[in-house]
């Protein structure tokens, strides 16, 4: 029987309160995060690390003192192994976790998929926009971790899958239905931000970003009122915008309330669970953006999981190793940043 190994790349986050900051300093010291040189990225990694420690700690507490990023992942991972185990049955699959800033990291879960000796391995990451300082990073992790058996094959994105549409699609309709339908509303699909600077070297985050809020849009059916926005917003340097919170607030100011889908998270933790659900609440009451509704983010939803099943089954069936989009999009080639830069 064919061992099939699946890991899937997240960012991880800390188990504890103490682990806040060795979690932050292992953000903030990659390379995709602070492009320097070592020599200045450790120091200034270990400042914010600290600095950031207080407030990191504050809003990990009103989630019970930790991130659910692993245990939400774990349980993607057994429903991602369940719907393979249906939909190829000839094959022994197992689905793993490698995460970027906190355990388990890439080199532990490479032990572990060694010692499973797969025949193939599909790196998933559960990020279905591309960025260098998410997926890239994960890969290039992972490839410098890994010296075991196996073929590998990438999934470099999926941004507009239909299954990953149609997930948040009904999660939308349901939202609404919920609230009893509200009129005057506004979808917002909030991403986390990068800054502009990487962008415009090239990586395709944004157009990936943009790709799946239509796709989302198609799958509901029409043009509804809808703005993209961008979240969490760290440092000096000019981010991708609207910010969420000005959008937020332009929603009241245009007399609308809002509706808002956490579109490039595939998990609730604390970007949602606090920033969306406390922070940005906060700017709404205040200014009077009514209702303020959140979507809860995928999770484990059939169309998402079926979504995942499809395209590990696709990249396991490739004849050549390396990565490769799956669905329909292509990056266009003025994206040299893309895994996969030149197709169009």
């Amino acid at each position: 029987m064919t061992r099939l190994a699946v890991v899937l790349f997240n960012l991880g986050g800390p188990d504890g309160p103490e682990a806040v900051r060795p979690f932050l300093f292992n953000l903030f010291r990659d390379r995709a995060i602070i492009g320097l040189p070592a020599v200045l990225r450790y120091p200034i990694a270990a400042w914010i690390s600290r600095t950031r420690e207080t407030r990191a700690k504050a809003n990990y507490a009103i989630m019970g003192g930790a991130s659910p990023l692993l245990p939400e992942t774990q349980a993607q991972a057994r429903a991602l192994e369940a719907e393979l185990m249906v939909r190829a049955p000839g094959v022994e699959t197992r689905a793993f976790i490698a995460m970027r800033y906190w355990r388990p990291l890439a080199a532990e879960t490479a032990r572990e998929v060694a010692a499973f000796a797969p025949d193939e391995i599909v790196l998933l990451p559960l990020y279905p926009q591309y960025s260098t300082t998410t997926t890239g990073s994960s890969v290039k992790d992972w490839l410098a971790a890994y010296d075991g058996p196996g073929r590998t094959r990438t999934v470099c994105c999926y941004p507009t899958a239909n299954g990953l549409a149609a997930a948040h699609a009904r999660l939308i309709e349901r939202a609404l239905e919920a609230a009893g339908s509200p009129r005057n509303l506004r979808l917002l699909f909030s991403a986390h931000g990068l800054p502009k600077k990487v962008v415009a070297a090239g990586d395709p985050y944004q157009a990936q970003v943009e790709a799946t809020v239509q796709a989302v849009l198609a799958e509901l059916g029409g043009e509804l009122d809808h703005q993209v926005c961008y979240q969490s917003r760290v440092g000096p340097l000019e981010w991708l915008g609207p910010s969420t919170d000005a959008a937020i607030r332009q929603a009241a100011a245009d007399g609308k309330g809002a509706l808002v889908i956490p579109i490039a998270f595939v998990s609730d933790h604390v970007e949602t669970l606090v920033e969306l659900d406390h922070e940005y609440a906060a700017v709404a009451r205040e200014v009077g953006c009514t209702p303020y509704l959140r979507v809860p983010a995928l999770g484990v939803s059939a169309d998402f999981i079926g979504a995942l099943a499809e395209a590990t089954l696709e990249a396991a069936g490739r004849d050549r190793e390396g990565a490769a989009p799956f669905g329909p999009w292509l990056c266009p080639a003025q994206y040299g940043k893309c895994a996969c830069r030149g197709r169009a």
